[in-house]
């Protein structure tokens, strides 16, 4: 039989959210749990103190005379003890690692990390397939690609394609290209940070490599250069805008998959916590581009 002493923090946190959100389904989406594992959390809570906390409604939740006598003396608590299991963490720096650019997700979810740990956040950009996690620069990484060896992450999201071309070319007029189409023209590429290599393309049908770049900046300016044309992430369309450089939708292009990785060994543990809180966070989805604008 289970008792006060057998009382988790977890369900204390599933059943404060419950009363304050009224409603199990947004309680679970703000904790990043499943409804399932709050309702079990709840029960076990209920079952520890011997006493029914919440009336189930079909449109809301509410708590019964016991759990609003529970929630007034246990919600200072929990937020007196939250602050108290952060301030270890204050003064602290977890170094982010990028290569080119991050993605829209990061900035909610460098202000989520510091709301839950106190620490600061410093971003540290590596022109490197790890960005910086195999030099000892950076704690954590934004990758995109394949995970690098030796690390370990969950998929952040994943982006679209699109096609750099120089504004003086014929292409510059097209709306959209195929992704077929570029095995045709000269490619340039980032060999180093880079997402785009010409084994995209099916055997027998890829393009010529007429320019290798080092970082993202080489990259742009090479295509404005007219050397060949380029595939990036969107985000650079819309954060790298170059005068001699025309960002064009690609049709049937792969998306890339933007990852945060971890050493697999001995990683920080603040940066496990980033980790738990992307994860939390959901992943797996596709940014198309925030901004709405179409490419330049």
């Amino acid at each position: 039989m289970s008792g006060p002493s057998d009382v988790e923090l977890r369900q204390l946190r599933c059943f404060l959210a419950a009363v304050e959100e009224r409603s199990f389904t947004y309680a679970a989406a703000r904790l990043g749990v499943g409804q399932p594992a709050l309702t079990r959390a709840v029960q076990a809570l209920e079952a520890a103190v011997g006493a029914r906390l919440l009336e189930r409604t079909t449109r809301r939740v509410e708590p019964t005379p016991a759990g609003q006598r529970l929630y007034d003396e246990t919600v200072g608590l929990v937020a007196r003890l939250d602050d108290a299991l952060r301030a270890p963490c204050r003064g602290s720096v977890l170094r982010l690692g990028f290569t080119g650019l991050l993605p829209e997700r990061a900035a909610a979810l460098v202000e989520a990390f510091r709301k839950d740990t106190g620490a600061g956040v410093r971003l540290v950009r590596r022109d490197g397939a790890a960005a910086g996690l195999d030099t000892g620069e950076a704690d954590v990484a934004v990758v995109r690609g394949a995970a690098p060896e030796g690390t370990r992450g969950p998929v952040l999201c994943h982006e679209e394609r699109v096609a750099a071309v120089p504004r003086s070319s014929a292409l510059a007029r097209r709306r959209v290209l195929d992704w077929a189409e570029l095995a045709t023209l000269p490619l340039v590429v980032d060999t180093v940070g880079g997402t785009t290599a010409v084994d995209l393309w099916p055997e027998g049908a890829r393009p010529r490599v007429s320019c290798t770049a080092g970082n993202l900046d080489e990259w742009i300016e090479s295509v404005a250069a007219g050397h060949g044309v380029g595939v990036a992430p969107r985000p650079a369309a819309e954060r790298r805008p170059h005068p001699g450089v025309r960002f064009v939708r690609l049709r049937n292009a792969p998306a890339v998959t933007v990852r945060l990785v971890v050493p697999a060994r001995r990683a920080h543990p603040l940066a496990d916590r980033f980790l738990a809180l992307a994860e939390r966070g959901g992943a797996d989805r596709t940014e198309r581009g925030g901004s709405g604008r179409p490419l330049s």
